[in-house]
């Protein structure tokens, strides 16, 4: 115990509440089907994730029931409250434990993200991807750049590296199936790394609210095997237009200049 608070009985309840809630919440489907390498591991960073909230939620609960119940004033008692300097080694705990979990939580994170993103040992396929009120685009390697829009088709089970453009303001690339989001950054080249695991039609949905058509912002993504990717990239007509490739030139895969060294 410290002071008179009885640790172990707390300490019991709050596991007994995160199993309660982990039973609960983990079986859950959240994300819905799965349709890349990412999203299994993704999936599992999720149910970690929601272990330990529900750790750090029955903790809390536990600790406020605990003084509500122990501590609450007796009826008709009008006096002041005993004064009360704090708590070192309470302090101290408050403080370890919340720490612990966050870098525990970011440095698994962290593991997860350089897992997904690590290169493929087969070439990626590079797809440039363009964004604009409200509509996408992208563009394919070979035969001039060749170019599509409202339609993406990507090969099964090869990683793709999505070269992404925004044209005006930020949107955001998600498609739900594959778990990975990515901001699409005026003048700047961001990368979203998939590698699809399913044949099938799914969408690509913009996450950044970019105007009056933000909900309207879509379109078709079709998972495909290797040889119906590559005749239906063959019969495309259209090339990647002039200003959309002046964009690819313009844009960085780094940060801007800084203000004051040439940025401004």
């Amino acid at each position: 115990m410290i002071g008179r608070l009885p640790i172990a009985k707390m300490f019991a309840a709050t596991l007994v509440g995160t199993v309660v809630i982990s039973v609960i919440m983990v079986p859950i489907n959240w994300n819905g089907q799965g349709a890349s390498t990412a999203a299994p591991k993704i999936d599992q960073l999720l149910s970690v994730m929601i272990v330990l909230s529900a750790f750090v939620f029955s903790l809390v609960m536990v600790m406020l029931f605990y003084a509500l119940w122990k501590f609450k004033a007796k009826p008709g008692d009008e006096s002041d409250g005993e004064p009360i300097h704090g708590n070192t080694r309470l302090e101290v705990a408050w403080t370890v434990i919340p720490t612990i979990i966050v870098l525990f939580g970011a440095g698994y994170s962290w593991s997860v993200l350089n897992e997904i993103e690590e290169e493929s040992k087969k070439p990626p396929l590079k797809v440039q991807v363009f964004s604009q009120q409200f509509a996408w685009s992208f563009g394919y390697p070979g035969k001039d750049n060749a170019w599509s829009e409202g339609e993406l088709h990507v090969p099964l089970d090869r990683q793709v590296h999505f070269k992404m453009h925004a044209q005006d303001v930020i949107h955001s690339f998600w498609v739900p199936e594959w778990r990975i989001k990515k901001d699409n950054v005026p003048g700047i080249t961001t990368t979203a790394i998939v590698t699809p695991d399913k044949l099938g039609h799914y969408q690509l949905i913009c996450t950044e609210l970019c105007g009056f058509g933000h909900s309207t912002m879509r379109a078709e993504v079709v998972v495909e095997t290797p040889a119906d990717f590559r005749k239906w990239v063959a019969g495309l007509e259209g090339t990647v237009p002039e200003p959309l490739m002046e964009s690819v030139v313009q844009d960085t895969e780094t940060n801007p200049v800084p203000l004051g060294a040439g940025g401004a």
